[in-house]
């Protein structure tokens, strides 16, 4: 008797046997099997953005419990350090930190048996333990795992501990993307608005929308009277990332339902382009001329993600900020008409009848971007480093 595939396998083999490029086959945004291998290998096993660092730890916080993939993890700091440790008491497992919950304490108790530890891991105290023959603290401290920030934002690998020559270079896995964002000095840009979004869609169909404008002049007639649909080019430089550029139309300064901007200029930046770029696994940035969104995405399960969007604007000399709801409404609205559309694709996924259809010439980069996915999937690195040919901008019109 032939044992049956399972989810996983199937996904390769169909991947493996294509001959032309074509969408993910249905299995990567159906199945539950192909979810939790991605929340492991792709978000536990890269670099996934945890948030802004600044709202992880809010000031007067030591401590915060959040989830890496499938893995919980404790963010610690000290004196301006951030750590991460596997959120899981070296005596019997206890979570440290409730998931979600933060700290001001200065050093991390288990609650259950009240082993304690310093915000560098090291065994403080263990009940009972003192006195024992061969029990020896320094063999017992939480188990760290690499964690960076950059740009504000904290990054973890959770899937190996920190030291581990397994875990990419965050930089190789940036590469290339980092010029482009950098210059917005997003770290020094505040929250203006926060929306939090629950769509009923794979994670990788509402990235897959982010990454073309083949859709606008269908669904977004707002955002095609502020941007050209065909004004983007789209960026293939190294780094585990996609992404491109798009234009405001002519009299336009922001992307705003009249184009107009409620806030001030962030210095040295194009004043006419928008840029688009994602980070895998979860990052989005959309920086404009005036303030930059962010869409931080977690997969809740096979048919649904979680959505933190967040707008940034620059302080005026006083610290102060605009109100925000000239970028906040529109995106508002293009965000939702995006989820509609992303919750019929899903839908449409699990039909039988489904087969993956081939790209548009203005879907180049969500080619990309399930290529990548594509290779993590046959046991490739995620990382991509781009073939520039004759032209060293990376730029793909």
């Amino acid at each position: 008797m032939t044992t049956p595939m399972n989810d996983l396998d199937a996904l390769r083999a169909e991947l493996a046997a294509r001959e032309t490029p074509a969408m993910l086959p249905a299995l990567a945004y159906t199945s539950p099997e192909v979810l939790a291998w991605e929340l492991r290998e792709v978000f536990a096993g890269t670099w996934t953005c945890l948030g802004r660092v600044d709202e992880l730890l809010p000031t007067g916080a030591t401590q915060a419990a959040v989830a890496v993939g499938d893995v919980g993890v404790l963010l610690t700091r000290d004196d301006e350090r951030v750590r991460m440790f596997a959120n899981t008491c070296r005596h019997r497992g206890h979570e440290l930190l409730a998931p979600g919950g933060t700290s001001q304490r200065q050093s991390v108790v288990c609650p259950y048996h009240a082993w304690s530890y310093d915000l560098a891991g090291r065994v403080v105290a263990a009940r009972g333990f003192r006195d024992l023959e061969g029990f020896d603290p320094e063999e017992h401290g939480l188990v760290e795992l690499p964690v960076t920030v950059w740009c504000g934002w904290a990054f973890g690998h959770a899937a190996r501990p920190i030291g581990d020559p397994g875990v990419p270079d965050f930089a190789l896995h940036l590469g290339a993307m980092d010029g482009i964002v950098a210059a917005y000095r997003p770290q020094d840009l505040r929250l203006g608005r926060r929306h939090d979004y629950e769509v009923a869609a794979n994670w990788k169909v509402v990235a897959e929308n982010y990454h073309e404008c083949y859709h606008c002049p269908v669904i977004h007639p707002e955002l095609s009277r502020v941007s050209p649909p065909a004004s983007g080019s789209n960026y293939h430089l190294s780094g585990a990332w996609v992404g491109g550029s798009m234009q405001l139309g002519q009299g336009m300064t922001t992307m705003s339902l009249d184009g107009r901007s409620g806030g001030r200029p962030i210095a040295g930046v194009s004043p006419t382009t928008i840029e688009y770029v994602h980070l895998l696994p979860n990052l989005l940035v959309s920086a404009h001329p005036d303030y930059v969104m962010v869409h931080r995405l977690t997969p809740v399960a096979a048919d649904r993600t979680s959505i933190e969007c967040a707008w940034y604007f620059p302080p005026d000399d006083l610290g102060g900020l605009p109100d925000p709801a000239y970028a906040v409404d529109f995106w508002d609205l293009t965000n939702r008409q995006d989820w509609a559309a992303c919750e019929s694709v899903q839908r449409g996924l699990a039909s039988p009848h489904f087969r993956p259809g081939p790209f548009a010439p203005d879907e180049d980069a969500v080619a990309r971007f399930d290529g990548m996915l594509a290779d993590a999937y046959l046991g490739r690195a995620i990382t991509a480093t781009a073939d520039l040919g004759e032209d060293p901008t990376g730029i793909v019109q």
